[in-house]
């Protein structure tokens, strides 16, 4: 059954006060080689048969209207992902 995956991340200009705190913590667990941390969110809309243009249409109009708060978030992706047959 293949997928479409949507990430929404905040806008650069907005603070993100949880990636702060993700960033803050590495390196008190010894992890030292990361400047920065945004945190955002991954949305997977499964699909009942084959992702059409229409479909994926949908899934851009979800992304921009109810997964993403558009004043404080931009969609990064929307993308097909076909489900491995093995």
């Amino acid at each position: 059954m293949p997928r479409i995956v949507v990430d929404v991340m905040p806008k650069p200009e907005i603070l993100d006060p949880q990636g702060k705190a993700i960033a803050g913590a590495l390196p008190r667990i010894g992890l030292t080689g990361f400047a920065s941390v945004r945190q955002g969110k991954r949305f997977e809309l499964s699909v009942d048969g084959e992702v059409t243009e229409q479909i994926l249409e949908q899934a851009h109009q979800a992304a921009a209207t109810l997964l993403s708060n558009p004043v404080i978030e931009d969609v990064t992706r929307v993308e097909v992902i076909e489900e491995d047959a093995s």
